[in-house]
């Protein structure tokens, strides 16, 4: 019985070894290649999770690789805007495994894929950035910054070029880090001051040719005003001249009744809202509230004084 036991527990182990010489398991977060006498197609990357069959070594090989994202960040390195600014940074990459077959080819290790990064990294950062000024990094006005614009452009420029030659798929991209130098900086504020003067003078010169704008316009506008009261002036003396014209005239024909009717008109005027006013009845015009004047009509056959 024992023997027997003995002769399970054998036969047991020989079946688990051999099955590990033939069967590998693939988890999630894994893809893996399987090459033949050290050769492999795309046709021998497994990028599904689960058992698989191999030929036992030195057959076949199974090569796995972690899928999962890593991040990569670069060393602060100094690279020059559009101008020749000088500028420090400090870039990151979120990157994985996209296709086993050429990453084994290309690169083969983790370690060396972070070397290609850096490579690739520093290559995008001086032809990337080369292409944008100072101002579009660090300005005053948050409106001409286009930091994020700058980051998908490298993106772009990364991403493309590390699939086809490393398998690598960059998943993101972004600047950490923004340095500039000392020398850089007093330029920068320097520059800064310089734009807020010119701000500043552009006001008060906006400011002073509004206020000539204005006192144009006033004088414009007081010009119009007297030239129009001047019209109305010389249109109320003339009136008035034609109103004295027809006083003249009953003046030469009646000179009694030419006064009644300039005491009645004066009077008229005085009164019309209801003044109250203490003057003597002998004072004209008022003597004709005591009684009327005799005045008759002239005599047709009186001689013309």
């Amino acid at each position: 019985m024992k023997n027997i036991a003995i002769t399970i527990f054998i036969v047991l182990v020989v079946i688990v070894m051999g099955l590990h010489l033939v069967l590998f398991q693939v988890r999630e977060i894994e893809t893996a290649l399987v090459t033949t006498f050290g050769k492999a197609t795309s046709e021998d990357e497994i990028t599904e999770p689960g058992w698989y069959f191999r030929w036992p070594a030195p057959i076949q090989r199974v090569y796995k690789f972690d899928s999962r994202k890593r991040v990569f960040e670069a060393d602060l390195v100094e690279t020059t805007t559009r101008g020749a600014v000088p500028i420090i940074v400090n870039t990151y990459v979120v990157w994985k495994i996209a296709e086993p077959l050429q990453f084994f080819r290309a690169v083969g290790t983790v370690r060396e894929a972070q070397s290609k990064l850096l490579s690739q990294i520093s290559d995008t950062q001086n032809r990337v950035i080369g292409q944008h000024s100072f101002g579009e990094f660090v300005n005053s006005d948050l409106n001409k910054i286009r930091f994020e614009e700058i980051q998908n452009e490298m993106l772009a420029d990364i991403k493309q070029p590390v699939r086809d030659n490393y398998g690598i798929e960059v998943v993101a991209l972004g600047i950490k880090q923004l340095k500039v130098s000392e020398d850089v900086s007093k330029e920068v504020f320097a520059r800064m001051r310089a734009e807020r003067n010119r701000r500043t003078e552009a006001t008060i010169a906006q400011g002073n040719a509004e206020v000539t704008k204005i006192k144009t316009d006033a004088d414009s506008k007081k010009t119009e005003l007297l030239a129009a009261a001047e019209a109305r002036a010389k249109a109320i003396r003339g009136q008035g001249d034609a109103e004295a014209a027809k006083y003249y005239k009953m003046l030469e024909a009646d000179p009694a009744l030419a006064m009644f009717l300039r005491d009645i008109e004066a009077l008229k005027k005085i009164l019309a809202e209801r003044s109250t006013v203490v003057f003597s009845s002998k004072t004209a015009p008022f003597r004709l509230l005591e009684k009327m004047p005799d005045i008759k009509p002239p005599d047709p056959n009186e001689p013309e004084r």
